[in-house]
């Protein structure tokens, strides 16, 4: 699999502000971590259940994370980066991504070593016509009284294929990859955290 991180944290580039709704009302933050049920309102979780799959386990107890936006989407448009695939279609999808704790949103260091912990067990998963990038940027947390400023994770994934069943059956795939990734990493976190309090 394909995967990359990056940073944007210019004043031009993209910032998120929990919680958000759309101008008409129609969309807005849903408090998945503590109202988990508000998935069953979230249209595309219940139209691609792998999606659903990993946004009950990201918003879950046993995960550091919580969503704030996610959308998905096909396309035949293939960036010129994207052609090394050699697939005509592209099934995608895009994940607002905060750690849970409100002391660890405004670390950028936790958030910059968790991109790339990622992105590094994602290249050892098996060859196959996917894409994931995370991108570190910022956040203004309203929940804070303080309108705490943070950071925040977009997580992209793309799976390329002959046609939209082949590609998002591949996304579907590579969604589950990261979330082992994302397992795997924070387990060995917590295991690195008990040895040195043990220490």
């Amino acid at each position: 699999m394909l995967a990359e991180w990056s940073i944007e944290l210019g004043a031009e580039d993209p910032r998120l502000e929990v919680p958000w709704s759309s101008q008409d009302g129609q969309l807005r933050f849903l408090d998945l971590k503590h109202r988990p049920e508000l998935l069953l309102e979230l249209r595309e979780a219940s139209f691609y259940p792998e999606l659903g799959e990993f946004l009950s386990w990201a918003n879950s107890a046993e995960a550091p994370l919580e969503t704030a936006k996610c959308d998905t989407w096909t396309s035949r448009q293939i960036e010129t980066e994207e052609e090394i695939f050699g697939e005509p279609c592209k099934f995608g999808s895009y994940i607002d991504l905060l750690f849970a704790a409100s002391e660890r949103r405004g670390r950028f260091p936790d958030h910059e070593l968790f991109v790339q912990a990622l992105a590094r067990l994602l290249r050892h998963a098996p060859e196959m016509s996917s894409a994931a990038e995370f991108i570190v940027r910022r956040c203004v947390d309203h929940r804070d009284q303080a309108n705490q400023d943070c950071y925040y994770i977009t997580f992209y994934l793309h799976g390329y294929g002959e046609n939209e069943h082949q590609a998002r059956k591949r996304w579907g795939i590579a969604l589950k990859l990261v979330q082992h990734a994302m397992i795997q990493h924070c387990s060995s976190g917590n295991q690195r955290l008990a040895d040195s309090q043990n220490g």
